[in-house]
């Protein structure tokens, strides 16, 4: 029976002890477990804190960047802005060259177009770095380690930015130079001869006998040679010579031709006339489109049309102040070619442009369309590029020039025109010839100043804005024009430029 009890109370020692260690060992769990979540509690807390800098961390950086951003654009806006007026200041003297320096403000444009696409790109990178920023509460060392790379490969764009805008200022402060050098080595590259300019030829004849003869009974052989070759025979008291006057070299040329082979022939009577002349004619286009031909053959064009050739041909005739038309637009494209390789522009594409730039003046029409417009019309009718006839139509700054090779033809015309021994005019009829076009400009009412720019080719008159209109400007304008035509010989057209300012004017005190 004891032994039953001792059993018994062994087995109650067992379970007492046994459930002992089960509550101490749930009591330490229980302890374990809140002292887990207490740990994991305050480590959120302190995720939240450090996220919450980092993200504040992130913004500042963000907008301190698209602070140095906007400051960067308003220095290059400033920069854009000193370009402009330096291009004002130095429009008198550089007109020739205007267009050239609009394509580097067009560049400048086309940097800010850049400059607003990568401003665009950071406003979107900075919607995503905030996205990801609010995820870094789970971020792990090595992805905080990779977005540290991220924002060091930024900073190191950002200064490769900031030196390559550098760079562009220092190359603009140089083009200038490089420019003025390009033009001085081609004109130094280039030498031409100067012939001279006349509107009148004389032919020598055998005997005064020979004027009887040429006019003929009543005047009739003078008469058919007048009517069938377009221009004026003048018989006068001179010696052994008659004179022809005519503006159309062409005609000239063929009357000359006509009347020195009818004074060698001595058959002069109406129906020979017309058979010499008929003659003389066919013989003076086949040299004018031979000299097209030599032209086009010499610069390399081998694919001219047989009208563009007859029109480049009649340009061997034509002269403008001794300078030879033909000539003249075949040393137009060798500069222009040249000024296009400096450069880096088309060369074929300039040098066409520069030998068709005055293509206009050889094609035979009523129009009283000026030569520019007909030879870009006609460029565009035989299916030049669309830049060699803007080149034509742009040379004289009737249209704005759409590519570099435009600009580079008006400055290789300008070149060969202008520079020194091109055109033979003395000084003091150059001179002369500038003083009557302003003279003729402050002769009308409400005219304050008249100046004569681009060698003679451009008027520009500012009138007094209280006493002429929009309306009385115009009108001017239409008749300061007239007088230059019907007071004024000059080659070309003049354009006429009415400028009205208004002004107003206060004093502080």
């Amino acid at each position: 029976m004891s032994m039953i009890v001792m059993i018994l109370l062994y087995l109650v020692c067992i379970g007492i002890g046994w459930l002992g260690r089960w509550l101490y060992g749930k009591l330490k769990l229980t302890s374990i477990e809140q002292k887990a979540i207490r740990l994991n509690q305050e480590a959120i807390r302190d995720a939240e804190s450090k996220s919450k800098e980092i993200l504040l961390e992130g913004r500042d950086k963000l907008l301190q960047e698209q602070l140095e951003q906007e400051r960067e654009e308003r220095e290059r806006r400033a920069e854009l802005q000193r370009y402009e007026r330096r291009l004002q200041q130095k429009e008198e003297n550089l007109d020739k060259v205007k267009d050239d320096l609009e394509s580097i403000k067009a560049q400048q444009q086309d940097k800010e177009a850049k400059l607003e696409i990568r401003r665009k790109q950071i406003e979107e990178n900075e919607a995503k770095w905030q996205k990801e920023l609010e995820k870094v509460a789970s971020m792990t060392g090595e992805e905080a380690k990779n977005l540290l790379l991220e924002r060091m490969q930024t900073e190191a764009r950002r200064d490769g930015q900031a030196l390559i805008s550098k760079i562009e200022q220092e190359a603009h402060a140089k083009a200038d130079k490089t420019a003025r050098d390009i033009i001085v080595t081609t004109i130094q590259r280039l030498a031409t001869e100067v012939g001279s300019e006349v509107t009148v030829s004389s032919v020598s004849l055998p005997s005064d006998e020979m004027k009887g003869r040429i006019i003929g009974r009543e005047g009739r052989n003078i008469r058919a040679l007048e009517t069938l070759t377009g221009v004026d025979i003048i018989i006068d008291d001179t010696p052994e010579a008659v004179v022809i006057s005519c503006f159309d070299p062409i005609r000239k040329e063929t009357a000359r031709v006509s009347l020195e082979r009818l004074v060698q022939d001595g058959r002069i009577h109406p129906a020979r006339i017309e058979e010499v002349v008929t003659k003389v004619t066919k013989e003076v286009n086949r040299i004018a489109a031979d000299e097209g031909e030599k032209v086009c053959f010499d610069l390399g064009f081998h694919n001219m049309s047989q009208e563009t050739i007859r029109a480049l041909g009649r340009l061997f005739y034509r002269t403008s102040y001794g300078q030879n038309v033909l000539s003249h637009s075949r040393e137009v494209a060798v500069i222009a070619g040249m000024i296009a390789a400096e450069v880096g522009a088309d060369v074929e594409i300039a040098r066409r442009g520069g030998l068709l730039h005055d293509i206009g003046k050889g094609i035979v029409t009523e129009s009283e369309a000026n030569h520019a417009e007909m030879g870009a019309d006609l460029a565009k009718r035989l299916g030049e590029d669309t830049r060699v006839v803007n080149a034509i139509h742009s040379h004289h700054g009737d249209v704005d020039p759409i590519c570099i090779e435009s600009t580079i033809v008006q400055i290789a015309d300008a070149i060969s025109a202008a520079r020194p021994g091109a055109r033979r005019e003395s000084l003091d009829n150059y001179i002369k010839r500038l003083e009557s076009l302003e003279e003729i400009a402050v002769s009308f009412e409400g005219v304050e100043k008249a100046f004569a720019v681009q060698a003679g080719r451009e008027l520009r008159i500012l009138v007094n804005a209280d006493t002429v209109t929009d309306d009385n400007a115009k009108e001017i304008a239409r008749g300061i024009a007239g007088r230059i035509e019907a007071e004024l010989r000059y080659p070309g057209r003049i354009k006429v430029t009415i400028i009205r300012e208004m002004r107003a004017v206060e004093y502080a005190r």
